[in-house]
């Protein structure tokens, strides 16, 4: 599998976006939009690209990321570039500080959704989540299987071309699984 990936590149302008100054509120509701229009073929991508004050895109924005911005205090415990605990020793030392955490009730959290901005909790894509135009599906299927991505942003030079989503990737593979078994 060395073939190029730039075949598989969907072009950013075709993915649904929403400005880094959207409140929580407004990402939830252009997720549950992308999320219907793809769903009634109104749409090709779900995938919400997130565009900073340049007018660049700035990342990418799923459920997973409002949840995770609602409770910010979450990444001091937790390495996100981990499967683990940042420090293990906060189990014997700090169980109450733990507790404390995720003390507020739901709803409170939920109503911090009218006033944070998408900007207070974006992260960047990562480097393991970049990925040149001019490499092959070799090098993505490996970005894919250590990382756990399920897109990567694939950049020609310092521009962005497209995001590579795992789901394309994943369809060729089977493709090609099928091409060898069946002949």
């Amino acid at each position: 599998m060395h073939d190029s990936i730039k075949e598989f590149v969907v072009p950013s302008a075709k993915f649904p976006q929403i400005d880094d100054s959207a409140t929580f509120a407004q990402a939830v509701l252009a997720l549950e939009k992308a999320q219907r229009d793809y769903a009634s073929g109104k749409c090709e991508q779900r995938i919400l690209l997130v565009r900073g004050a340049s007018g660049k895109i700035a990342g990418k924005l799923s459920p997973i990321d409002v949840v995770r911005g609602l409770e910010p205090d979450y990444d001091k415990i937790v390495d996100p570039h981990a499967s683990g605990f940042v420090d293990s020793a906060y189990v014997i030392e700090s169980m109450k500080d733990l507790a404390l955490l995720w003390s507020s009730p739901l709803n409170d959290l939920c109503a911090k959704a009218q006033t944070l901005h998408i900007r207070d909790f974006l992260r960047a894509p990562e480097p393991s989540q970049r990925i040149g135009l001019d490499q092959t599906l070799n090098a993505a299927f490996h970005r894919f299987v250590l990382f756990r991505h399920d897109s990567l942003f694939v950049m020609d030079g310092q521009k962005l071309a497209g995001l590579l989503r795992f789901s394309d990737v994943y369809r060729e593979i089977a493709r090609r699984i099928k091409e060898i078994c069946v002949s």
